[in-house]
């Protein structure tokens, strides 16, 4: 009796449905995954299965990125013959129409040490560099704090191909070769100015000319004033050119 018991039990386990998995199937990946999974498969392989997986995020940038590239842009600050404080562009060089006029190396400048020009004046570096100087040393000392300080120089004349004081025969001018500049007056915060034509030799603003004058004796080789003859009576004339004696200033 007991073996036809354990005989039916056998024959009902024999033909029974078999038991299904209460796990949940794995989710289906996607295409991007799936991709993504083989190249981090070809990766292990390539390296014999040995080793951390190499991760194919990119690196952190250094700290020091931005200080470096802006090492490699000339003149971020807008300055031109390699002074910051001189603000303007280089231009092409200029020929002169007639034999003496022109500028090799030609800039156009709008400012120096923060002091706008009135007009962009067409100079060469070193007659750019001896404004700025004049500027720091001569100008904002003999100004002050008259009428707020300095706004803007007045420019009278820059590059001009032309004779001397626009006289026939005469020599060509600095004006011509880029080396001079003119300057007429100087304008004030407060909307006021010191004009060389009306101050020149009275009161608080004469002397500040005076020393305005005295001051560009040196960064400039010839500096001319109202007391130099009748055609610098309303304006200084700065120039670059070098002489024998040394700068000569009237």
């Amino acid at each position: 009796m007991r073996w036809a018991f354990a005989l039916l039990l056998a024959a009902s386990a024999a033909t029974a449905a078999p038991e299904q998995s209460i796990r949940p199937e794995a989710r289906p990946i996607s295409a991007d995954a799936a991709q993504m999974n083989s190249i981090v498969a070809g990766v292990v392989l390539a390296r014999g299965g040995a080793g951390p997986i190499i991760s194919i995020r990119p690196d952190n940038r250094p700290a020091n990125l931005h200080k470096a590239m802006s090492r490699r842009v000339p003149n971020a600050g807008g300055g031109i013959c390699n002074d910051p404080s001189i603000q303007g562009e280089r231009i092409a060089p200029i020929p002169g129409r007639i034999r003496g006029c022109g500028v090799p190396e030609a800039v156009r400048v709008r400012a120096v040490s923060g002091v706008a020009l009135t007009q962009a004046a067409t100079i060469d570096c070193p007659t750019a560099i001896a404004l700025r100087k004049w500027v720091d040393k001569g100008v904002r000392p003999a100004v002050g704090n008259q009428g707020g300080g300095i706004k803007s120089l007045r420019v009278a004349a820059h590059y001009a191909c032309r004779t001397r004081n626009n006289q026939k025969g005469a020599r060509i001018s600095e004006h011509g070769k880029g080396r001079a500049i003119d300057i007429s007056a100087v304008n004030l915060q407060d909307g006021s100015q010191i004009s060389v034509l009306r101050d020149w030799g009275g009161g608080r603003k004469g002397r500040a000319l005076r020393d305005m004058h005295r001051a560009a004796c040196g960064p400039f080789g010839t500096v001319l004033g109202p007391n130099s003859d009748r055609f610098h009576r309303d304006h200084f004339h700065f120039d670059t050119a070098r002489h024998r004696g040394g700068p000569y200033c009237r």
